[in-house]
């Protein structure tokens, strides 16, 4: 699988197992109090000792100082920081871990925005009024495709096993984020749907090298005649 695979909301350690069984990248821990996925930075620990070397651990902040950044780190264990609604980037530089930034994406939203950002790896996720995340609503992937211009692009919002394979196809984006869309409740995974997720994933790419694959073979045809 080509694409990287972050399993956000994670709050239970059978959750985190079952996705790095499946083939996540990353395990994503929301330390935003007002988030039904919320999870202690301490009781996040306890998990993040469970993973192994390769799987990467991502915390969650909002509108947070470098100062309380740093003090996740320390008692989480985390070692990457998704960062929702700063409004002073450069509080970041010289973080100790990575730092990505998170755009919400409105109808308003015009990927030219990105340009000049510190940030060289951005999430693009949905607006929706009152929330961070975990909506489950898509925004238009057109946007993500021209936002590729200025980064490496994590695509969010609204994914499910029906669609993300629509998703590979149309955004090839560097890296795919997922909460809602393999929840039985919020922050209680649906192994069933993760296996789904998945499934779908390795499919679209499968069927993205055998197109790539005849592309290639009428070109040289084509040079041959």
């Amino acid at each position: 699988m080509n694409t990287k695979v972050k399993i956000c909301g994670i709050t239970r350690i059978e959750d985190a197992d079952a996705a790095m069984r499946e083939g996540a990248a990353a395990i994503g821990f929301i330390f935003v109090r007002s988030s039904p996925r919320f999870i202690e930075p301490d009781q996040a620990k306890e998990i993040i000792r469970s993973l192994p070397p390769f799987v990467t651990p991502v915390g969650v902040a909002a509108k947070t100082s470098r100062s309380e950044a740093l003090a996740v780190v320390a008692n989480s264990g985390i070692r990457c920081l998704q960062l929702h609604e700063t409004t002073h980037d450069d509080d970041f530089n010289d973080f100790p871990i990575p730092v990505y930034r998170v755009y919400r994406v409105s109808a308003d939203f015009r990927p030219e925005q990105l340009r000049g950002s510190k940030f060289r790896t951005f999430m693009l996720d949905t607006f929706v009024e009152g929330t961070l995340g975990g909506s489950g609503r898509t925004f238009d992937w057109d946007v993500a495709v021209q936002a590729k211009r200025y980064g490496r692009v994590i695509l969010s919002g609204g994914l499910t096993p029906a669609n993300v394979g629509d998703a590979i196809r149309l955004v090839s984006p560097y890296a795919i984020d997922v909460s809602s869309g393999v929840e039985k409740s919020p922050g209680k995974k649906d192994h069933k749907k993760l296996q789904q997720f998945f499934e779908a994933i390795v499919e679209a790419e499968r069927n993205q090298v055998v197109e790539n694959s005849g592309t290639q073979n009428y070109n040289n045809g084509t040079e041959v005649e």
